[in-house]
């Protein structure tokens, strides 16, 4: 199949390369249009109870909350005397005049002891916007950003709309600062790795294939259903990425088909067949590990889920197609613009040589005690992990300097009430009367610094309950428990909602299902591994390596940014807590590229096992094969995820450190230390699978079906 897939992109290479031109002409104009088709946020799930409660706050009481916080301050003067309050009341006047604006809430207007800095210096006034939705909301916020300013007095900004419009702008900016920083540090690096500028340019041209043809994919979908922003961040990390991973293997392995004797054609059809086959079960793997993100209700993890699947199936596609084409039709140019590199002067070790096989054959010499030394030293590393603590999505991930974060810490340490996102509980269907008795209840909860009334109608009432610290803090989430465990008035209905009730629906939701996105991603690495391999043992292992380099990356992650480590270096804020959604992405993309790096090594040990039947011969051979080009592509992704950890953005920077500890682990210490040595322990029943799957695997089996059978072999051992 795979052979005859080759000869087929030969004949076609020019029709090939003109529908991957076209790609690119629709990728940059009409695909590149998606940012500003694309929604933001969408990290709450739309069946939870502060979902419904924001629901029907907004149908019974009308919109209430503020949507912008308003930080007016002086070092010299107190808010009520004339050059603090008259300019600060001129700009209430002309907020208030302004379209976008619903309220404004001032301590001018209320007296409210809480909007008012316990030294009378500073004051913030509570913006409420008319957009009900996440995009219109800032948009009015931008809009009515300049009218904000105040002169004679500093003016600061804050609240949820300017949090997730500072942390968008702040993440846009560090991904774009990493492919910026990425792009010509890669191509050296190709330089290096391939010895010629034609065959280094080839992996940067799939790479900006995928990313185009993933803005493609991510616009039509969105045609249907909405996509959040956050997909265009994982397009580019992991359509980089993999188009580099896929293409390095594709044109190493072309090139030592030529350097074998081949012709252009026949150096294509095995190129196909051996490493196009790898590339189809390593993408089609990836697709479905990012796939698990569905799973969730949150429309940012959805949308990751769906830009990852996007990036991965074009740049596996590209592979396939455009890149076999374009080297028929270069063929032999490949070697074009040679750079002299002096290592490279004493040519290539023959198959059975080389450090690779003398790692994998010394390793397979002594497996009990490399396997024992790798698993403790794995140990080691992910304990930390064992004690991760969850919590939500704060300012503190954006820089000190960054105005919503410098206003939610003036208020918590300055005024009164402590906090811009107290609770909201709704009090349905009782009238006001028999409000007053719960409310009272409420205020005798352990944290509880104020309850107050803050819209009533009917027999509907919005109380507002004020806490120390912060939103995701313990204090606001115990209370969110607390509050949704009390009995509610006779008759009424009480929904508990505001930002500590979503953060804390976050994290219900995210548990609930994680354990089923485990679960999918298990199952899809076992059958197309079986697939793949024909073996029932070698998915089972995968699967287990997987979760040993995961597990590592994980522990690393909480010493760092859980337990604060590194903190001042790093340049970050310790929050105690991981919020979540950054673990669960991680995972998805993580197990997609162990198994990735798993079938490129296991592909070719399969290849030699047909045609030798020796399994020791055949990992060494593998590994001498793989390694380096295994290397070579974590080292790539590695400087693609990088710029990641440089970045202002908390989570920005945990991704990043996170999963070039898990490349790094997998790359050295599984694939050219573990792997050999279970493999060696376990001999023969590598390829092990019963009959009946043995048979499907033969029939069915991702293969080629001239492969090569070793004489004598057990039926039980698939070949």
């Amino acid at each position: 199949m795979f052979a005859w897939w080759g000869r087929a992109v030969v004949r076609l290479r020019w029709a090939v390369l003109a529908a991957a031109v076209l790609l690119v002409a629709v990728g940059s104009t009409w695909g590149a249009g998606v940012f500003g088709q694309l929604t933001g946020g969408g990290f709450d799930d739309p069946a939870s109870e502060s979902s419904r409660a924001y629901e029907r706050i907004t149908d019974e009481l009308g919109p209430q909350g503020a949507d912008v916080v308003v930080l007016w301050s002086s070092d010299s003067v107190t808010a009520d005397q004339p050059a603090f309050r008259d300019p600060v009341t001129a700009t209430v006047t002309r907020l208030r005049e302004r379209p976008e604006v619903a309220n404004v809430t001032t301590w001018y207007d209320t007296q409210a002891p809480a909007l008012l800095a316990t030294d009378r210096r500073a004051t913030y006034a509570l913006v409420q916007l008319r957009p009900a939705d996440e995009d219109g909301k800032t948009a009015a916020y931008e809009a009515l950003r300049p009218a904000i300013e105040t002169p004679g007095v500093r003016t600061e900004t804050g609240g949820n709309v300017p949090f997730l419009h500072e942390a968008n702008r702040q993440t846009t900016e560090d991904i774009t600062r990493a492919e910026l920083l990425s792009m010509p540090v890669l191509l050296v690096l190709l330089v290096l790795i391939f010895g010629g500028l034609v065959a280094a340019a080839t992996p940067l041209l799939i790479g900006g294939l995928a990313i185009l043809g993933g803005f493609v994919a991510v616009r039509l979908v969105n045609l249907f259903t909405d996509v959040s922003i956050f997909a265009i961040n994982i397009i580019t990390l992991i359509g980089l990425g993999m188009a580099v991973d896929y293409a390095l293997f594709v044109v190493s392995r072309f090139r030592e088909e030529l350097a074998a004797g081949r012709d252009t054609p026949t150096a294509i059809g095995r190129t196909m067949a051996t490493a196009g086959r790898t590339v189809l079960v390593s993408g089609l793997t990836i697709a479905l590990a990012m796939a698990s993100l569905l799973i969730f209700p949150q429309s940012f993890l959805r949308s990751m889920g769906l830009g990852g699947m996007a990036a991965v199936l074009v740049a596996m596609l590209a592979a396939l197609t455009v890149l076999p084409a374009l080297l028929a039709v270069l063929g032999p140019r490949i070697d074009a613009w040679r750079v002299p590199l002096p290592w490279r002067r004493g040519g290539r070790p023959a198959a059975g040589g080389g450090a690779w096989a003398r790692i994998a054959r010394s390793v397979m010499r002594r497996p009990v005690r490399y396997l024992v030394g790798v698993v403790l030293l794995l140990a080691v590393l992910a304990v930390p992990s064992l004690r991760m603590e969850f919590g939500g999505f704060d300012e503190r991930v954006l820089p000190a300097d960054a105005a919503p974060r410098v206003v939610s810490e003036r208020i918590a340490a300055e005024f009164p009430g402590g906090t811009v996102a107290p609770i909201d509980v709704l009090v349905s269907g009782a009238p006001a009367e028999a409000v007053g008795p719960f409310a009272d209840r409420i205020a005798g909860l352990p944290g509880v610094r104020a309850v107050q009334v803050a819209a009533n109608r009917g027999e509907s009432t919005l109380l507002t309950v004020s806490y120390p610290g912060e939103p995701t803090g313990e204090v606001a989430q115990n209370l969110v428990r607390q509050l949704r465990d009390l009995p509610a008035p006779a008759g009424a209905e009480v929904l508990v909602g505001g930002r500590p009730g979503a953060d804390r629906d976050l994290l219900d939701s995210l548990a609930d299902r994680l354990p089923w996105m485990a679960l999918l991603m298990a199952a899809a690495t076992l059958l197309l591994l079986f697939l793949a391999f024909g073996s029932v043992v070698l998915p089972v292992k995968a699967v287990l390596m997987n979760l040993v380099s995961i597990g590592a990356s994980f522990g690393v992650v909480v010493w760092i940014f859980q337990d604060g480590h590194l903190a001042d270096l790093l340049g970050f804020t310790p929050t105690g807590f991981i919020e979540p959604s950054n673990p669960i992405l991680m995972l998805a993309v993580l197990f997609g590229l162990a198994t990735d790096y798993e079938v490129f090594l296991l592909s070719r040990v399969r290849e030699e096992w047909d045609r030798t039947g020796d399994n020791t011969a055949s990992v060494a051979a593998g590994l001498q094969h793989t390694g380096r080009i295994i290397t070579a592509a974590a080292l790539l992704l590695i400087i693609v995820v990088a710029g990641f950890a440089t970045g202002g953005m908390a989570y920005i920077k945990l991704i990043g450190i996170g999963m070039i500890v898990a490349i790094v682990v997998d790359a050295t210490l599984v694939r050219a230390l573990l792997v050999p040595a279970t493999m060696r322990l376990l001999g023969r029943w590598n390829w092990w699978a019963p009959g009946p799957l043995g048979r499907f695997y033969r029939r069915y089996g991702i293969r080629e079906g001239a492969e090569p059978e070793p004489a004598e072999r057990h039926p039980a051992f698939t070949g």
